[in-house]
């Protein structure tokens, strides 16, 4: 099998790569300038240009009133501010909404992919731990950290990444492919799902499958991983080996499965995805 190559997926921070450094070193920034990343309902507001998409830097556009900036860290050695629109506030004079989400045909490169996406979980981190989940009391920033403590308690907790398997099952010259009921027609893509408490990767890999389309699996191997921000997941990719069963579809879960012919895929996740990928680069292997 070969190298994982995940990091090169957008909403990996890999793919800003040097450039970013998150704000857990030093004190904040006594000014509100830099880059900022605006997001609004799963999208990103950027300046178009002749050289592609660029986001606002400076001081922040003016017109945008969603709370105090959250600051992610540093961007090219400016810092980087994240702040929210509300859904249908109007967008600054100049500047455009590009969505976030690969499956509504984003155009924005892997940087802006990477960075929106972290900036969509830092807000999602903020509206979800303002206050203490052990006695309730308001929580605060911990300095030169991105986590939150409770000045009551002391409790601390930082941002919350779940864990869930998406795999590929293969059977030598076919491959089972499943589709949910809102997807667009015709789109197959790969069995996933949340593990649970006490679950090995691989074992929830098994349950999954079993679960959701009825087949046995073996020969669980790792892909790759990929940050998924929506609104704040670890998807870690696998591939496994069809060991029995025929396919009973979880109707709660899904809509439709059926094996595939491993020359004749059908409409497929974007490249933009782990899923994709894994179609790219493993669904035509034996």
């Amino acid at each position: 099998m070969a190298t994982p190559m995940s990091v090169n997926l957008p909403f990996n921070r890999e793919c800003v790569g040097a450039d970013f450094i998150p704000a857990k070193r030093g004190g904040k920034p006594p000014d509100l300038e830099g880059h900022w990343l605006i997001v609004q309902d799963q999208g990103l507001i950027v300046r178009p240009g002749d050289d592609g998409f660029s986001v606002p830097s400076g001081a922040c556009p003016s017109g945008v009133e969603g709370g105090a900036p959250f600051w992610m860290g540093t961007y090219r050695e400016a810092p980087c501010w994240v702040v929210a629109l509300a859904r249908g506030a109007p967008v600054p004079a100049g500047y455009e909404r590009q969505t976030l989400v690969p499956m509504q045909g984003t155009r924005l490169p892997d940087h802006l992919l990477s960075l929106g996406g972290m900036a969509m979980q830092a807000l999602w981190w903020e509206s979800t731990s303002g206050h203490c989940p052990r006695c309730g009391d308001k929580t605060e920033r911990i300095e030169g950290e991105w986590g939150k403590k409770c000045p009551a308690c002391r409790y601390e907790h930082y941002p919350h990444l779940h864990p869930a398997v998406i795999t590929l099952v293969r059977d030598d010259e076919r491959v089972l492919l499943a589709r949910k009921r809102e997807w667009a027609p015709g789109r197959y893509a790969l069995v996933a799902g949340f593990v649970d408490n006490g679950e090995s990767l691989e074992s929830t890999v098994a349950r999954e499958v079993k679960e959701e389309v009825g087949v046995d699996v073996t020969d669980i191997q790792y892909v790759g991983s990929q940050n998924w921000p929506f609104p704040s997941q670890l998807m870690v990719g696998f591939v496994a080996r069809y060991a029995g069963g025929d396919i009973v579809v979880d109707p709660e879960e899904l809509e439709h499965a059926r094996w595939f012919p491993r020359n004749a895929l059908p409409n497929r996740p974007s490249r933009h995805s782990i899923a994709g990928y894994i179609l790219e680069h493993y669904a035509r292997k034996p």
